[in-house]
């Protein structure tokens, strides 16, 4: 049932089910997919993307068949990062109550810039973030976008490396029953990153399509369910302040009991005002939290390609899809990052995991945990991989079809380069604080909002309308957020502060 051109233009974008204005140049004309009428084909071949290659983008090429709940799970993996384990130092150097506002605000402002991303998406029927911004501003846009989102998504694929890093030699360490690390091969997290890359990884990072990783969303998703139901519960069992000695416990939790009580005997003044919340707090390190809080919630480039794997699509369906996982991750970041920050105060550090070493190395629930997140960022990292690959392809082989020669070589160089600097990264604080503050904002706030006042026609939408007018707004909050945040960055660097300093 064919629909006016006019109607279809604004309203339906093509996932192989639908034959809409401006796009029959980028739908292969084979298999099931309908053929377009000559006078129709004429028209649209006169649209700006007249000189785009048949098979772009090419995860438009089949039917979608991504299910409502599905894609749920998709886009919350897409946006449940490692950013999770920073929030508690996060809510450390803000308070709770400033925390919970930046966090409120960062995730209405998220849900709202997926809305114009949408929007602008259904007027032009594209689902490729570069190719809106290459219908935005031409060439310097797309390469602009494809820019913010390489920067962005290596950040993030190195922060989950960085975690293996860390982690994986604590783990094979506990299950060792090493009390002392030693110099052994499999104790060295550099070694183990790239065994991890090679073995597990790049076979995952060489699926052709998203849909493939699919099924590995919801494990991920439920491995961090985990974790934040091990955080809750360690508040209940962990003393505050911690004795000298505490880690040496090894799990007697009879033992634990007992030097919790014998610590609430012998309490200070100063150990109880350490063990007290604070509920605003301003100091140096406050200036990582937004870009901390900004990096948690970034799932924009994901979320066209799971728009168009979703059945059935639809604007409204996909901001459900949008609005539920930013609700609930909302949620799960919120608590993680309260009883982290409960349990520990300002001694918490920048990596949750980490902390928990003081109260016990040999803990089992915490060696679950930790192979939990493991197992989480691992199968992450691959779905974070896939709009990379798109944008280096976009920006450097723009006309060129499917060739798998260079997916391989991509996915490779990609995973080459993301070891390399997580192996000489000085600590994941910086990976979080300064990607997240430059490419962050852009993808987030400035790209969806310009993207939009380019894109809606002013016959639809006039300049000075209230959505353009918001949306222009929305873009300047996003410049200055990104100002900011690098400014206080650069401060805090030039001043020798470094992480654990002065507050910890």
């Amino acid at each position: 049932m064919e629909v006016p051109l006019q109607t279809e233009m604004v309203e339906l974008v093509p996932n192989g089910k639908h034959s809409e204005g401006l796009l029959p140049v980028i739908t292969p004309m084979a298999g099931n997919q309908r053929v377009e009428d000559p006078t129709r084909s004429c028209i649209e071949g006169k649209s700006f993307l007249q000189k785009s290659p048949s098979k772009e983008p090419h995860f438009t090429d089949f039917e979608g068949k991504t299910s409502f709940g599905m894609s749920v799970f998709n886009l919350s993996n897409a946006i449940m990062g490692s950013g999770i384990l920073g929030l508690a130092y996060a809510m450390a150097n803000t308070g709770i109550i400033l925390f919970l506002f930046l966090l409120t605000a960062v995730a209405l402002l998220s849900s709202y810039s997926i809305h114009l991303l949408l929007k602008s998406s259904g007027v032009v029927g594209i689902r490729a973030y570069e190719q809106l911004g290459y219908r935005a501003f031409g060439t310097p846009g797309k390469l602009a976008a494809a820019l913010a989102i390489t920067l962005q998504n290596i950040g993030a694929m190195s922060s989950y490396l960085y975690i293996i890093k860390s982690e994986l030699p604590l783990v094979i360490q506990t299950f060792l029953n090493l009390e002392e690390k030693t110099s052994d091969w499999y104790i060295n997290g550099n070694y183990l990153v790239i065994l991890v890359s090679v073995i597990i990884i790049l076979p995952l990072a060489l699926m052709r399509q998203l849909g493939y990783l699919g099924y590995s969303s919801g494990f991920s998703l439920s491995c961090m369910v985990f974790f934040l139901i091990a955080v809750i519960y360690k508040k209940f069992h962990v003393p505050c302040p911690l004795p000298p000695n505490f880690n040496n416990t090894a799990g007697n939790f009879s033992h634990m009991e007992v030097v919790k009580e014998k610590v609430q005997l012998q309490i200070e003044p100063e150990a109880a005002a350490f063990c007290t919340p604070s509920y605003f707090t301003l100091n140096s390190q406050t200036a990582y939290t937004i870009p901390i809080m900004a990096f948690a919630f970034v799932c924009h480039p994901e979320v066209l390609p799971i728009y168009t794997e979703l059945k059935d699509p639809s604007k409204k369906k996909m901001q459900h899809i949008s609005n539920l996982s930013i609700a609930v991750m909302y949620i799960m970041y919120f608590l993680a990052a309260l009883f982290g920050y409960l349990t520990f105060y300002d001694g918490v550090e920048s990596e949750l995991l980490h902390t928990y070493s003081k109260v016990d190395s040999f803990d089992v629930l915490i060696l679950c945990v930790r192979v939990a997140v493991l197992t989480a960022v691992t199968l992450t990292v691959p779905i974070v991989l896939f709009p990379v690959r798109r944008a280096i392809q976009q920006m450097l082989f723009p006309n060129q079809e499917f060739s798998w020669l260079r997916h391989v070589l991509i996915a490779v160089g990609l995973l080459t380069c993301i070891n390399l600097l997580v192996i000489f990264a000085p600590n994941i604080l910086g990976i979080f604080g300064v990607i997240g503050a430059t490419s962050a904002p852009c993808l987030i706030f400035i790209f969806p909002a310009i993207f939009y006042f380019r894109i809606m026609p002013t016959e639809k939408e006039p300049a000075r309308s209230t959505p353009k007018i918001l949306a222009l707004c929305f873009a300047v909050l996003g410049f200055l957020l990104m100002t900011m945040s690098l400014s206080f960055i650069i401060i805090d660097w030039a001043s020798g502060t470094s992480r654990h300093g002065g507050n910890h």
